[in-house]
């Protein structure tokens, strides 16, 4: 798994999705600063949140981890 890879696309469907970092980590009920870990590459989704974040972005768990469609 490549994380840069990983945060990127995580970053690139989020601002498909008209979200913000803050609006999205509202969603999951964690903080922006969360969000921006895992954007940056620092860190990855925890597994206990990785279904509601694929339903937000609107991708499956396989696109996720692989950081593309």
């Amino acid at each position: 798994m490549d994380q840069i890879k990983i945060g990127r696309f995580i970053a690139e469907r989020r601002k498909k999705a008209g979200l913000t970092q803050m609006q999205l980590a509202e969603k999951l009920g964690i903080t922006d600063k969360a969000v921006s870990k895992w954007e940056r590459g620092i860190a990855m989704p925890d597994t206990s949140i990785m279904l509601d974040l694929c339903a937000i972005l609107g991708i499956g768990v396989d696109e996720l981890l692989s950081g593309e469609d």
